[in-house]
Order: structure tokens, then sequence, then C-alpha cells
């Protein structure tokens, strides 16, 4: 009888296991809230409409055509019980022998619950769009606001000095100089201002000390206002506050400041570091359990090397999949486990046209051929053939004309709104979730 592994998220970690699984022994069910993989790296260009959502979105079922051992299911997970060996879903109730918890992350407000109901977040294709429409109508606002709102409307502001916020950051400043004078000639941009906001004392504060500095120095020759050892206290929509006591009039805040683990119900609360993320032993397994494994953002794994846990990184949620493929054969097989070791091949952002900085375990380097080397290495990343052609032919437009013509405003129609006030079949309420 062929062994069941059931499998929360189709992030990074769990979509590299089933995919290196399909066609093998195993009975393999892929639940994820959504019917697509999403490529996080670059949803800022789907935010700036610099990239189609579809071009960083895939979809499971593609994925797994005529592959019979693979189900993919699109459902909520309520909770987990241990002692049953199942998953309930709001899709139903799912039997494992085996467990896979790749949950990966959400965005972390830190208890700010009005930063939570007014910022903008960009962890899933659907909030990248949602971020694309604020900045645009934006945009269409300002063509007829007052003097008053129009510095809210002309104040942007990013909060989070990581590869997230420098990167979007950079990519609004582009935007402010090279496509909204021409798409509003009308307008005077010399008023927009992109505010980076960044608690700690320097930007991308994993990498190394010379790709920090060139980091702030490239966006800020870009004309972005960069603010480190300043922290966000609160927000109401129309003004930050500052911790110093200052604040900054802003209709849009984006969110970049942090992530905290996406957790299922079920899991003991003492296996819960910092982060939310949870305890595993060096096979990525739960302590105590035999059949439940942790990978990706959510798993925290203390090696000599990493004794804070592996860095929140595709590279590793890669790689810690393809070790446990091999370790579900060789449980198959009766051998003993593989412990999981990690190399880090080094860490990257780009900031804008030809400005990026690389960091790797022997040197660092940034400008035009760190920015060449970040575009490949994501290229690479991508799924399809088909959506690399696709990206590499938009950032070729891109480079040539310093413009793109994504820009599109999608909001939801008057009928869907509609339908979200009417009492739904369950299915119903999951189909205008998504």
């Amino acid at each position: 009888m062929q062994k069941r592994i059931v499998i929360l998220g189709a992030g990074f970690a769990g979509l590299q296991l089933a995919r290196r699984l399909k066609g093998s022994n195993f009975d393999i069910t892929l639940i994820d809230q959504y019917n697509f993989h999403q490529f996080q790296p670059l949803f800022y260009q789907v935010a700036t409409g610099r990239l189609e959502p579809s071009s960083v979105s895939f979809p499971l079922r593609k994925v797994f055509q005529n592959k019979a051992n693979v189900h993919v299911r699109i459902a909520n997970i309520d909770r987990i019980d241990k002692t049953e060996k199942t998953v309930y879903t709001d899709a139903g109730i799912f039997a494992y022998d085996y467990l896979v918890i790749a949950t990966g992350c959400t965005t972390n407000y830190f208890g700010n619950k009005n930063i939570e109901r007014y910022a903008y977040p960009m962890k899933s294709t659907t909030e990248a769009i949602a971020l694309r429409n604020r900045i645009l109508l934006n945009f269409e606002a300002a063509l007829d606001a007052s003097p008053e709102e129009l510095e809210g409307i002309m104040n942007i502001v990013v909060v989070g000095g990581g590869p997230t916020g420098v990167e979007l950051s950079g990519s609004l400043a582009e935007l402010k100089r090279n496509i909204l004078p021409r798409d509003y000639p009308d307008m005077d941009f010399s008023r927009l201002n992109v505010y980076l906001l960044e608690a700690g004392p320097a930007t991308l504060g994993p990498m190394s000390k010379i790709s920090q500095q060139k980091s702030q120095s490239y966006l800020e020759s870009m004309g972005v206002q960069v603010k480190v050892n300043t922290q966000v206290k609160d927000y109401d929509g129309k003004k930050v506050l500052l911790a110093d006591g200052s604040t900054i009039a802003s209709n849009t805040l984006i969110w970049a400041a942090g992530v905290t683990g996406n957790v299922p119900n079920g899991i003991d609360a003492s296996l819960l570091v910092r982060g939310n993320r949870i305890k595993t032993d060096a096979f990525n397994r739960i302590p105590g359990t035999d059949n439940i494994f942790v990978l990706g953002d959510i798993a925290y794994m203390e090696t000599e090397q990493f004794p804070k846990g592996h860095p929140q990184l595709a590279n590793v949620a890669i790689a810690q999949a393809k070790n446990l493929v091999q370790n579900f054969k060789r449980l198959q097989n009766g051998k003993t486990l593989l412990p999981f070791s990690y190399k880090s091949p080094g860490t990257m952002a780009t900031v804008g046209k030809r400005k990026a900085v690389v960091d790797l375990p022997f040197m660092s380097f940034q400008g035009r051929f760190a920015w060449f080397v970040w575009m490949f290495l994501h290229l690479m990343l991508i799924l399809s053939v088909k959506n690399k052609l696709i990206i590499f032919i938009n950032w070729a437009v891109s480079y040539f004309t310093n413009d793109t013509t994504l820009r599109l405003i999608l909001l939801p129609t008057k009928h869907q709104v509609d339908l979200y006030k009417e009492e739904q079949t369950p299915i119903e309420q999951k189909i205008h979730q998504l």
C-alpha cells in the first residue's frame, strides 16, 4: 500500500517536494489556499506595473498534469491532529502517514492593529495587485486633489529596509523618474516623495557593510529619502507616526518590516520560537515525532553554522525539500536519515536599473555586473520556460525604453462586490475569497 504524504503549502519548499515525488510510490496530497504557486521575490515588480501577475504565478494543476499520485486541493487548514494522523480543512479531512508543514510566513505587524488595518502588505500575488491599484489610483486622485489632500497622496512610505523594501523603493523611484511624468504630463512629480524607513542602523541588515552602504547610496542618488534608526509607532491611514514624535503625511504606507510564521492549529506552543517558527531536528522533523516534517521559512533548525536558524530564503527552502525527498526514499528502504546541511551561496538585492549588490561567501560586488547576476539567477528560479521568456522580454523592453505597458487598474466589479454581501455556500465563499 502506498504511503500517504500530505504537504501543507505550495511555496518553494512544498512545490519542490511534490514535484520531485511525482511519479514515485508515494501518494501525495498538496494543500494550499491558492491554486497557484507564487514567486515572491518579484512581487515588487507586479506592484509597480513592471510584470504581469501571471508571470510570477504558476497553476498547480498545470505542474502536475497526468501525475496520478499527486492530488491538489484548494483549502484553508483548520487544525492538525497528530494522534489521528489527520489534517482538518474547510475542504474535508485528509489522513496521512507523513505530514510536511511548509506553510511559510505572512506579514508581521508586531501587534499594531492600526497598521494591520491601513497599511499595504506584499506577501501574495493578490496583495501585490492591490498595492499596484493603490499606487496608480493615487495619481488619478492627484489630478483633482486639493492642496491639503495632495501632500498625503504624493508621499509614499515604505517600512522595512530588507531586500523587499529596498527593491520596492528603488522601483518606485524609477517609476517617478521615467514613467509617471510621461503618463501625467500635467502633474509636477518633483513633489512626489518616496520614503524608506528602517528601524535598524542600515538597509539590508544581514548583508555586508559595503553592500549596506552601497544600497543606501544608490537609493539616495535615485531620490529616495532613506531614514535609518527610524521606528514607525502608528498609522491612521493618513499620517505615519514615528517613535520620535514626528509625522509623515501619507495615504500609502507599504509594510515590509517583518514576517511571522503561518503555524497551523495543533502544533504545540513549546515548539515555537521567535518569529513563530517551528523547531525541528537535524532532519527537519518535529522533535518527539517520527512522521511530521517542517520545511522552508517556518522551519527553525539550529546548527553550528546557523545558531539562530537558517535564513528565510528560497534557496534554503528548496535545499530542505531536496534533502527530504532523499530521506523519504531512505525511509522506504529502511535506511537511516540524512541530516540537512546548507552552505550559503550568497545573498543579493537589486536597487534599480544597473544597480544591485551581491555578497558571495568569498567576495562582494556591486553595480552593473551585480545587476546582471541578479537578473540571471532570478530567471533561473522561475518555474516555466514560457514565464522565463515573458519576464525576459518585459525586462528587455523596460531596459531599452524605461517604460512598461502593464499599468492596469483592475478592481472588483459591482456584481462581485454585491456577492460578498450575500450569503453563499462554502464553495462559493472559497471561490470569491480566491
